[in-house]
């Protein structure tokens, strides 16, 4: 398999000079276990290089956004937009997935569909683009496909994960902080669901599930909100 490189570029509107970083951003270490080729590297450099621009990028767009929010609200809400679930959004709508280069068996767990690998590609693909371009031109990418959300938000509460509002909640009631504890783990080891509860004070107060315990954890907090909200 090789990589459509003509394709990407129509996806992302971009004409890469340099084709073996494309090549390169969407290559899997999977895929290099299997297929010995000396031209090819994984996209995890890229990927470690991509993070911080995006970090950076988003940063800067908080900062303009909101000139009067301090450090602390800034950085949950930086957390929230560059979070996993969000850069497999983005991912998904570019369609990065299929053109994924992997190993038969990250193909047959469903890797063109899991949301830590379409971040990861993400993040390798901003890195690709900034050495082959600049960082204005990585900017200009990054916000071309976060202007909706950015837009969108108003309040800086609005980007505040689920696990930080039920956290700031609970903490004025009680001064303490909510505890997760995993009570369940399905399915083998490359698909499992966790279920996990949260408690305060040693009551149970939500239950989520999820492919990770980041998801269980966050769809327990947003349980745990709806039923506090009933309570008031």
């Amino acid at each position: 398999m090789t990589i459509q490189i003509n394709k990407i570029e129509e996806k992302i509107k971009i004409k890469f000079s340099n084709k073996l970083l494309l090549t390169a951003a969407f290559t899997h270490r999977s895929y290099l276990n299997e297929h010995h080729e000396e031209k090819l590297s994984s996209n995890e450099r890229l990927e470690f290089l991509g993070d911080s621009i995006l970090q950076f990028c988003i940063s800067q767009e908080l900062f303009k956004k909101f000139p009067d929010v301090p450090e602390g609200t800034l950085t949950n809400m930086r957390t929230r937009l560059v979070r996993t679930e969000t850069l497999a959004k983005v991912a998904q709508t570019l369609d990065l997935g299929g053109f994924l280069l992997l190993s038969h068996g990250e193909e047959k767990s469903g890797g063109r569909e899991n949301q830590a690998l379409l971040a990861n590609t993400f993040e390798a693909l901003l890195g690709a683009i900034y050495l082959d371009k600049n960082i204005g031109r990585a900017q200009k990418f990054l916000i071309r496909h976060f202007k909706k959300m950015l837009d969108q938000t108003k309040n800086p509460d609005e980007l505040k994960d689920a696990k930080s509002l039920l956290q700031e909640r609970i903490q004025i009631n009680v001064k303490s902080s909510p505890e997760y504890r995993v009570i369940k783990e399905l399915g083998p080891d490359h698909n499992k669901i966790f279920e996990v509860e949260v408690l305060s004070q040693g009551v149970p107060i939500g239950l989520g599930t999820g492919k990770s315990k980041q998801q269980a954890e966050e769809s327990a907090a947003k349980d745990a909100l709806v039923k506090l909200k009933h309570l008031d």
